[in-house]
């Protein structure tokens, strides 16, 4: 208990330090290309000592503009169809983007969605969105402090949630909800000039780019969509930190606004709940109950920080959390599953004036239902909660990782290679992977 109270006072010191210079960073984003005085907080906000410790290699090495012309990647021709390799153009960043060379890229069940065509989106394309990699190229035009900041060889990894970084959002600090990757990435398939990175070699054929596309050797990234990574931590677990972590993280510090001593129930553990878990923990939640229908799943829980598991396949599990609670139901309970049978459940878990913060992603037009009295009545908050800010709290979590508070291989259960990138995602369908699996492109 002393340990995770220690934990917790180090994340809260680390957050409100990066919260200062974020509020100045964020909120004068869109001057900082035109003004030299706000180029100055850009620096500020980089100056991170993990940032600072990144490794840079020779630019001869690793520029690209001359050099190879082409790459592979893991092409989804259409839905339900395996995924292929295929030979792609090498992709070229423009104005304030990064070509970065792939070292690693999480397998997500949002893909998986996308693969099946439970979630609309444009065909042929790469799925991909949690990587991590090496700096190769700048885009022409860039700014000057995003050359600084990235240089070429440096580390890094990136969200999928990629800010533009001048939008209404964005200028707020509200890069979750930026209108330019929902309006281009997620409605077009492309990046913020309309327009994809990716051509097919053989043909020329355009490929669209879910997030950065990011199954494939090569990928172009918005430089706002990433963080500089210390040469202390792995590729490979760290690719994680894009999605997985930054999704629980967003859920836990915007949405649930967990505090020292709350109660929290999360129902789906996955490679976001098991996520949602140690994040919980960090924050000093003091009850963290952990519900899924796998014992396997539910026993690695209790390792990351779960203090209380339920079998939601022998036992009604919102009968048990109110039951753990004394009959009250718990502060926060959040769905990392997707399913309108765990939406309500996670509704009737928390106690009044409780929130119920949902984040997992479902078949597209699906339906959860709300006893509207009980809402009104109790003062239930339901939130939902896509993801956490890239400029705020990648670095965050990149520093957390780093000290040790977010256990980074105990998230990662399978590797594999891009060639067995497809067996991946058929073991995530079935079930079969208790965190994440990440593909290796090294």
């Amino acid at each position: 208990m002393a340990s995770t109270h220690r934990n917790s006072i180090l994340l809260r010191r680390l957050i409100a330090g990066a919260n200062r210079r974020v509020s100045a960073y964020s909120s004068h984003d869109s001057l900082i290309s035109r003004s030299s005085s706000c180029s100055v907080l850009r620096r500020w906000f980089s100056s991170s000592p993990s940032e600072g410790k990144s490794t840079v290699l020779p630019a001869a090495g690793y520029h690209v503009s001359s050099g190879t012309s082409y790459m592979r990647g893991a092409l989804l021709w259409e839905p339900n169809k395996p995924l292929v390799l295929e030979d792609f153009h090498m992709p070229r960043p423009k104005v304030n983007e990064v070509l970065i060379k792939t070292k690693a890229c999480g397998v997500c069940h949002t893909d998986l969605h996308v693969m099946k065509g439970e979630i609309p989106f444009f065909h042929p394309c790469v799925v991909g969105h949690e990587i991590t990699g090496e700096v190769v190229e700048h885009g022409p035009l860039s700014d000057s402090k995003i050359i600084e900041r990235f240089p070429i060889g440096s580390q890094v990894v990136g969200a999928f949630i990629m800010p533009c970084g001048s939008c209404f959002f964005c200028s707020r600090g509200q890069d979750d909800l930026c209108e330019s990757f929902f309006a281009y990435n997620r409605a077009k398939g492309t990046l913020y000039d309309g327009e994809t990175r990716l051509f097919l070699r053989n043909s020329g054929k355009p490929v669209y780019m879910y997030s950065m596309g990011g199954l494939a050797e090569y990928c172009v990234v918005p430089a706002y969509g990433l963080a500089n990574l210390p040469n202390t931590l792995p590729y490979t677990e760290s690719a994680i930190l894009g999605c997985a972590v930054f999704t629980a993280y967003g859920a836990m510090a915007h949405a649930a606004e967990v505090r020292p001593g709350d109660s929290i129930a999360i129902i789906g553990i996955g490679g976001v709940g098991s996520s949602c878990v140690q994040i919980a923990s960090a924050f000093g939640a003091s009850e963290i109950i952990a519900v899924d229908v796998q014992d396997e799943k539910l026993e690695k829980a209790k390792t990351l920080g779960a203090t209380y598991t339920v079998n939601a396949r022998n036992e009604d599990a919102v009968a048990k959390i109110r039951e753990i609670t004394g009959g009250r139901g718990v502060d926060i309970a959040v769905e990392a599953l997707g399913r309108s049978q765990t939406f309500s459940q996670c509704i009737q878990s928390v106690r009044d004036g409780g929130k119920a913060v949902m984040i997992g992603l479902t078949l597209s037009g699906a339906k959860g239902e709300v006893d509207i009295n009980h809402l009104v009545r109790r003062q239930i908050k339901v939130i939902g909660s896509f993801g956490a800010r890239a400029r705020q709290d990648l670095p965050k979590l990149v520093k957390l990782a780093e000290k040790g508070i977010f256990d980074l291989k105990s998230g990662v259960s399978r590797k594999c290679k891009i060639e067995e990138a497809a067996d991946a995602y058929a073991e995530l369908d079935k079930g079969n992977i208790l965190g994440r699996a990440v593909v290796e492109i090294m």
